[in-house]
């Protein structure tokens, strides 16, 4: 089935065809940065805001500089692009390079927040009025994507994370393409995801090298097969994005709300189905340690409209149950 789609996905076609990639991929020569400017209403965390971006430390899409720079590389509808975000004094500077530098360019203030409305939220416990007293640079933000947060919490499904960040830096940089710009040369050179059809053409021994089991690669196959459907999610509200999402087999009710998050910025779209949320959220609000995923919407009624934020200052509070058992289990199925 090399060259073409399949037409379902069947065993042989999950495993797909052998996919070339050459050992040295050339490098793109720098162009000089397109440069937007841009100055938001209130105090703004770059940190904060742009952190659940980055899927574990050595991202190959992701990087915080030294200076507060935040770089970010990904692919877009215009094509592939590279993000720099730097504020100082009061004012947020974007440089931008690649075909996708327009796109990037025109969604920095949504990006960083500029949609949001952080004096909605109405603190109704100790804990969570703390939180954001401490944090008020805190904004949901909205990328406007979709499969750029999809591959990642699909690979994150029932595993550690240090499992699903390993994988995601193996498949980025294995099937990739460099950054456009300088953050695309050097020793650490930034990548840009495989877009849809490199994804569809990844081999079966190249999943399984990354740790992928057939279960989420194939999750991955069915997304990337109707990425297009998927996109436009973002034009829709979050709610009905989830339940765009959620037709496609083995994607569930705890990757649609990590994915609109995201990219639509989404305040109430609450996390269900994960394995330490609803215990962080029951012992910080209730001292209830072993809070079920009902218990924990129950505790977060008070915040509708906003129990995504809510939950987001409860896990930046730091208050959580000591652990009591012992950690997953990690095992790198690319070692059998």
């Amino acid at each position: 089935m090399a060259g073409r789609f399949a037409p379902r996905p069947t065993r042989t076609t999950v495993r797909g065809g052998e996919l070339a990639v050459p050992a040295g991929v050339p490098r793109q020569v720098t162009a000089p940065a397109r440069v937007r400017r841009w100055v938001p209403e209130g105090p703004l965390d770059l940190g904060l805001v742009l952190g659940p971006l980055r899927r574990g430390p050595g991202d190959p899409t992701f990087r915080a500089g030294r200076d507060g720079c935040v770089w970010r590389a990904t692919r877009t509808p215009a094509g592939p692009g590279t993000l720099r975000v730097h504020a100082s004094g009061g004012e947020v500077r974007g440089e931008a390079w690649g075909p996708g530098a327009e796109w990037l360019l025109e969604g920095l203030p949504e990006l960083l927040g500029a949609a949001d409305d952080p004096d909605a939220f109405v603190p109704r416990h100790r804990v969570v009025a703390l939180a954001r007293h401490r944090r008020p640079g805190l904004r949901l933000t909205r990328t406007g994507l979709v499969l750029e947060s999809l591959i990642p919490s699909v690979l994150e499904q029932k595993v550690t994370a240090d499992e699903a960040y390993r994988a995601w830096r193996r498949l980025v940089r294995g099937f990739g393409e460099p950054a456009p710009g300088p953050a695309g040369t050097g020793e650490r050179p930034m990548w840009v995801m495989p877009a849809p059809r490199t994804w569809a053409l990844i081999p079966s021994w190249e999943w399984h090298r990354a740790g992928v089991d057939d279960k989420r690669a194939s999750t991955i196959l069915r997304a990337v097969r109707v990425a297009a459907r998927l996109e436009q999610a973002v034009g829709m509200p979050a709610a009905e994005a989830r339940a765009r999402l959620q037709v496609v087999p083995g994607i569930g009710p705890w990757t649609s709300a990590e994915v609109v998050q995201r990219s639509h910025g989404a305040a109430d779209e609450v996390t269900t189905g994960d394995l330490h949320l609803p215990g962080i959220v029951g012992w910080a609000l209730a001292g209830d340690r072993h809070a079920d995923d009902t218990e924990m919407l129950r505790l977060l009624e008070p915040y509708a409209g906003q129990r995504h934020r809510a939950a987001r200052l409860i896990l930046l509070s730091g208050i959580t149950p000591a652990r009591r058992a012992p950690k997953m289990p990690r095992v790198d199925i690319g070692l059998l």
